[in-house]
């Protein structure tokens, strides 16, 4: 059975932020036939909030900084659990990325002399971001959404892909959508896992995707061998998230529902300033660029409490008295950086225990001050937004008083599971970019690696698959059968098949004639609740749904974590996943937010699932995850990432060594304390605060 909407293209990018639009720009220029579709509007992405900086070793500030310090700046960030290739290929290539930014038109901040301004963030070495005031992300997705529509890529706005369509194929390998073209020195060979036994399934191979229009509710399909996967976080299956309502992890689901491996779930990072008060507002993001231009952490006694949380591993670099951090700002030759430019686990944990010791702010964080530090006209020039946006949000003027902060669930480190060089996911013909992809950020992201990931993997994930489609005869590109079709489109309505209340309408399920229709993508009064379920079982909202698994998320799978805790939310997700079968809304498919939600259910449960039991087998301390009941990291989980896939339905979580590094790099890594004075020389071009 087909659908009355139907396209056909050579590469599909599922997500419009930064990765999905610079994967659609590359795969363009290759000569693919290309679509974006995203689930908001064009421009709306979620990458607009990183508004920090691009971290790329330009040298415009400091001439010292290359891609060396970068990739170990970010390995050691990641605490050593990164994929090295992905963190080599990165700081490689980053700098090239924001200079062809700058070609096609984004305006950045400028140093004296005429060249771009980078600023000074958490965990890196030297001032490195390049930014535009604190909205560089939106000035990234304005330049790449110029370019976009001027080369005329179709658009598909407002529409959500449901599923992944996939023929019988190759099997589940590491690298299988690896395209053809030449070989990348920067990858070495992952061995292949060990064939799943006692597994029915077995990998397909792409052939489309199913999706449905939000503002109509009909479906639409389409046909492509590629798909770039680029849709973000899973942000809104916690309570306090700086993530926009779209973060619901779809892409990571999509990916594991087709056959494709995720990795490293357990590392969610709560980025240790978003807003804590009013209510309305809270976990909506304070830029680290407030930290980086000279703001300090104060708690309720008025102290400057970081400096109490220097771990050993970066206590050489880091300074141990207010003195010599104030000092950091005009003299980083001698003096050492402030501990309130850790990275952000290391903040956040501290932020955390000391609301949890009763030394927190008002309403439950802590104080972050740059009023006292910096005079009006400068915090206005430098941060803007963050003026702006406590000036609108919460009535506080940060030029004459410290904001509230405290954590709040920002970012992902785990993902799909693709190759380092060429963003091919273990389903041939998928690929992934930016934050739903996973291994090139490890255990924790630095600030400001975020864009140029997305950049640099944008690019390589749009390269990358239009090779890959273009490798294949339009003769031989696989076409999927309409079984999948008319299932994915049933389990779409199913929500309108139960009634509001139990017994108000007989029990059973959509009749034949209406699922048909749907499928061909009319809308109907069929569409609407024309059935019950069982009256032992009521039907369910969608808002207290996710509103349960939000609670579940912050309570027991939050930034503390301990085993208890996480068998008790495994067991009651699961209860969530029951609850969820007998979801009802109201209404038909046309306008109906409720219905919306219902469908992202499937998404949110999983990774809820997938975090909650990657976390439950870490047995350690490690960046974003923290495990109360082991608080040390341990060295047997250093060389390990946890891979998630699906068998007969179930989640299996195994483990994968981590590839070894070649010696050139390791050695970047010893005496690295010792080194951290000696390599700090004057800085260009002016200072880089």
């Amino acid at each position: 059975m087909s659908t009355s909407e139907r396209h056909t293209y050579d590469v599909v990018v599922i997500g419009a932020g930064g990765a999905g639009l610079r994967a659609a720009l590359e795969a363009h220029e290759q000569g693919a036939r290309v679509a974006v579709v995203c689930k908001s509007l064009l421009g709306k992405a979620h990458t607009v909030m990183a508004e920090g900086g691009i971290a790329a070793a330009m040298g415009n500030v400091w001439p010292e900084d290359n891609w060396q310090t970068h990739f170990r700046d970010t390995m050691r960030g990641g605490k050593m659990l990164n994929q090295w290739q992905m963190a080599r290929i990165h700081a490689e290539e980053a700098p090239a990325r924001v200079w062809e930014l700058e070609e096609w038109g984004a305006v950045f901040d400028r140093t004296p002399d005429g060249r771009i301004l980078q600023r000074d963030f958490g965990g890196h070495r030297f001032a490195r971001l390049a930014h535009v005031g604190d909205r560089t992300g939106l000035e990234l997705i304005r330049t790449l959404q110029n370019r976009l529509i001027s080369k005329r890529i179709d658009v598909f706005m407002e529409c959500t892909v449901l599923r992944l369509l996939t023929v019988p194929g190759a099997a589940d390998t590491p690298g299988a959508g690896r395209a053809s073209g030449e070989p990348d020195a920067l990858s070495a060979p992952a061995p292949a896992p060990a064939r799943e036994r006692g597994s029915a399934r077995v990998a397909g191979r792409i052939a489309g995707a199913f999706a449905y229009w939000r503002e109509s509710g009909t479906f639409v399909r389409f046909d492509a061998p590629a798909m770039v996967l680029a849709t973000g976080g899973i942000g809104k299956s916690y309570q306090v998230t700086s993530n926009s309502w779209e973060y619901t992890g779809d892409g990571h689901a999509l990916a594991l529902w087709a056959g494709a491996a995720l990795m490293d779930m357990e590392f969610v990072q709560f980025h240790p300033t978003g807003m804590v008060w009013p209510p309305s507002v809270k976990g909506i993001l304070v830029t680290e660029g407030v930290r980086g231009d000279g703001g300090v952490l104060l708690n309720s006694e008025g102290r400057r409490f970081m400096f109490d949380y220097i771990p050993p591993v970066f206590a050489a670099e880091t300074a141990d008295s207010e003195e010599e951090a104030d000092r950091w700002y005009t003299d980083k030759k001698t003096a050492r950086r402030p501990p309130e430019l850790l990275p952000r686990d290391e903040v956040a944990r501290a932020i955390n225990a000391e609301i949890k010791a009763g030394r927190g702010s008002p309403h439950g964080g802590v104080h972050l001050d740059i009023a006292s530090r910096r005079d009006p006209e400068y915090i206005r020039r430098r941060l803007p937004s963050m003026y702006h946006q406590f000036t609108e949000l919460a009535d506080v003027d940060i030029t004459r008083e410290p904001m509230e902060v405290g954590p709040t669930c920002h970012y992902v480190m785990g993902g799909i599971k693709v190759d380092p060089s060429t963003a091919a996911a273990t389903v041939p013909g998928l690929f992934a970019a930016g934050e739903c992809a996973a291994g090139m950020h490890g255990s924790n992201r630095l600030g400001g690696n975020s864009l140029s990931d997305l950049l640099v993997f944008g690019r390589r994930a749009g390269l990358h698959a239009a090779r890959y489609a273009q490798s294949l005869p339009a003769r031989k590109r696989a076409v999927a059968d309409d079984a999948q079709i008319d299932a994915t489109a049933a389990a779409a309505l199913a929500p309108f098949a139960a009634a509001l209340t139990p017994g108000s309408v007989q029990a059973g399920t959509a009749s034949a004639e209406g699922t048909a229709s749907s499928a061909r993508g009319t809308t109907s009064a069929r569409d609407s609740a024309r059935t019950s379920v069982s009256p032992s079982h009521p039907p369910e909202n969608p808002y207290q749904l996710q509103n349960d698994l939000q609670d579940v998320m912050q309570r027991l799978v939050g930034i503390i974590r301990t085993e208890s805790e996480l068998v008790r939310a495994l067991k009651e997700i699961e209860t969530l996943r029951s609850r969820a079968r007998h979801v009802a809304v109201v209404g038909h498919r046309q306008y109906n937010p409720g219905w919306h939600l219902a469908l992202d259910l499937g998404s949110l449960l999983t990774v809820a699932e997938c975090i909650t039991t990657a976390a439950l087998a870490r047995r350690e301390s490690r960046g974003g995850h923290t495990r109360d009941d082991y608080p040390s990291a341990d060295p047997a989980f250093a060389t390990l990432n946890h891979v998630l896939r699906l068998r007969d339905g179930r989640l299996v979580l195994t483990t994968e060594p981590l590839p070894a590094m070649p010696p050139e790099l390791a050695a970047l890594f010893e005496d690295a304390g010792a080194e951290s004075r000696a390599d700090r020389g004057a800085p260009a071009g002016g200072k880089g605060s």
